[in-house]
């Protein structure tokens, strides 16, 4: 093993705090603001706070209960394209958004639990992947949503 080769399951352990990190870094960005606050629109398109963290929701169930899990969306009563996973209800608060990522964070460990991360997996719909491409297109997408979600935070606090 070269000195630079990392165990799959020291990747995993990575994978897994990068992950969580991230998750609670999308949910920190509602801490402390009013519904309007998270609901504000500073953007053209629909993207909000509270919109972002519901987005994030969306993305990890399609992820980890349809991709990896094999649960068609149509089943999880999920939105079918990702622009509309951004759109609030009148029902959305920051609790409810906040409690559906918390349990949809918590399915999504339990999906993966006792999956390797060379694992393939067969519900996407453009084909197969491996659990571990998975991961890294989920911490992609939070790492790249927290950032939105930093900026738009600030202006929120600046007002």
């Amino acid at each position: 093993m070269s000195a630079f080769a990392v165990p799959l399951e020291d990747v995993r352990t990575q994978l897994d705090a990068f992950v969580e990190d991230y998750r609670g870094a999308i949910e920190a960005t509602l801490d402390g603001l009013t519904e309007d606050q998270a609901r504000r629109g500073l953007v053209p398109s629909a993207t909000t706070l509270l919109g972002l963290v519901k987005h994030v929701t969306w993305m990890q169930r399609v992820w980890f209960e349809e991709c990896v899990g094999g649960t068609p969306r149509a089943e999880l009563g999920l939105v079918g394209d990702p622009d509309e996973s951004f759109r609030l209800s009148g029902d959305d608060t920051v609790a409810s958004v906040t409690a559906a990522h918390r349990e949809a964070c918590a399915t999504a460990r339990a999906v993966v639990a006792d999956l390797p991360l060379d694992a393939v997996v067969t519900g996407h719909r453009t084909g197969p992947r491996t659990l571990h491409w998975v991961y890294l297109q989920v911490l992609r997408e939070l790492a790249h949503h927290c950032g939105h979600a930093d900026i738009l935070r600030e202006q929120v606090l600046a007002d």
